[in-house]
């Protein structure tokens, strides 16, 4: 999953982007509203982790902004804890709201369920006949056995998993899966896929010809 932080603390933004590539999560900041609106309305994101007070344009216009094109999860992180304010940003279109100083647990536990709830699934394991995924823990079992997989491959069988009966394409799971730090062309997705099949079963993920990949239904 490719998150955005948008975040105008430099220590903070650092510490975050940090924490959430330690956990598999492609990341993506920016320290000005200005910045952060051009990712935002440019790249895919999963979810986007916004503060309010920004240098140039701030939290509540990007909201805004976004809410007229995009449908992306917004949490708002901010250190604006009035009831008004919490009021503003979710009737305006914010997902979720977290007043600083925050536990990070709880911050990663928020986002994990925005981005399920936005992929239609309310649920933190994803089953898949033998085949489970949980999403808390990102371990993956077959039929109760533990299987171990790299991050990049626990990150294209999730994104998969969370999108079960639609055909992703390649270049979508580049986009969700990679940040602006990687260098997309050393990390072939067909080399994951491969890997993803030896490991839970060739029939799990098929291949749309000149599509993209599919977990069915």
């Amino acid at each position: 999953m490719r998150l955005l932080i948008v975040e105008d603390e430099p220590r903070l933004l650092r510490n975050l982007a940090k924490a959430f590539r330690e956990e598999g999560y492609a990341v993506d900041t920016a320290e000005t509203g200005d910045d952060g609106l051009y990712k935002a309305e440019n790249f895919g994101y999963d979810a986007i982790v916004l503060d309010i007070m920004l240098p140039g344009v701030d939290g509540w216009e990007i909201l805004a902004r976004l809410r007229t094109t995009q449908r992306t999860p917004v949490l708002l992180l901010t250190a604006r804890d009035a009831t008004h304010d919490r009021v503003r940003g979710l009737d305006n279109g914010a997902d979720d709201y977290l007043i600083k100083p925050f536990d990070l647990q709880e911050l990663l536990a928020r986002l994990r369920a925005l981005i399920r709830r936005a992929a239609g699934q309310p649920r933190a394991d994803l089953t898949i006949r033998d085949v489970v995924i949980d999403t808390r823990s990102r371990t993956v079992t077959r039929s109760g056995q533990p299987v171990a997989l790299t991050a990049r491959e626990y990150a294209i069988l999730e994104y998969l998993a969370l999108h079960r009966g639609s055909v992703v394409s390649r270049s979508a799971l580049y986009e969700h899966l990679f940040d602006e730090t990687d260098d997309t062309l050393s990390n072939l997705v067909d080399v994951h896929i491969f890997s993803i099949r030896k490991k839970l079963g060739a029939d799990l993920v098929m291949t749309r010809r000149g599509q993209g990949y599919c977990i069915e239904m």
